[in-house]
């Protein structure tokens, strides 16, 4: 099986307040992510530990929702969530960088996930979790290239 998590990191030419004001508005998560086309609050909430949203995500094969819930929420520090109720985390952490942050975007398959994944495809489980793995390792950059722009653009 291939690696089920990584991270990767960029600099960025605004405070950590600011880039942290962006990543965690999950209602803008369709302007930088390859995949994910927009995300809304559920209940009205907003960035809080426990707090869930829902996305909608779209690639060339096929178009589904997932729900999230936030397992870190301390401005200016880090933001993350878990998919699917600890399938998936995505996070992110930021650091002091000068007058600028280290911006760094992690992502694994949780053990809950690979179990669901192996459930609900079988013999193919491993290649579908290869996709996702791709996915992650083409669309951290992208993303994290995308959020550098809007950030040093003023957000």
């Amino acid at each position: 099986m291939t690696e089920l998590e990584m991270s990767e990191s960029i600099a960025v030419a605004a405070p950590p307040e600011d880039v942290y004001a962006l990543v965690s508005d999950v209602t803008r998560t369709g302007q930088w992510s390859p995949v994910c086309r927009e995300c809304w609050w559920d209940d009205g909430d907003g960035p809080r530990v426990g707090a869930w949203f829902t996305g909608l995500n779209e690639t060339p094969e096929r178009t589904w929702e997932t729900r999230s819930q936030v397992v870190a929420a301390e401005p200016g520090r880090a933001f993350a969530w878990e998919v699917n109720h600890g399938w998936v985390y995505w996070g992110y952490r930021l650091e002091a960088d000068g007058a600028g942050t280290r911006l760094t975007e992690s992502w694994a398959l949780l053990p809950k996930g690979v179990d669901g994944f192996r459930e609900r495809f079988g013999a193919s489980a491993d290649a579908e979790i290869a996709k996702r793995v791709e996915a992650a390792r083409t669309g951290i950059p992208a993303t994290l290239a995308a959020i550098k722009a809007i950030a040093e653009a003023g957000g």
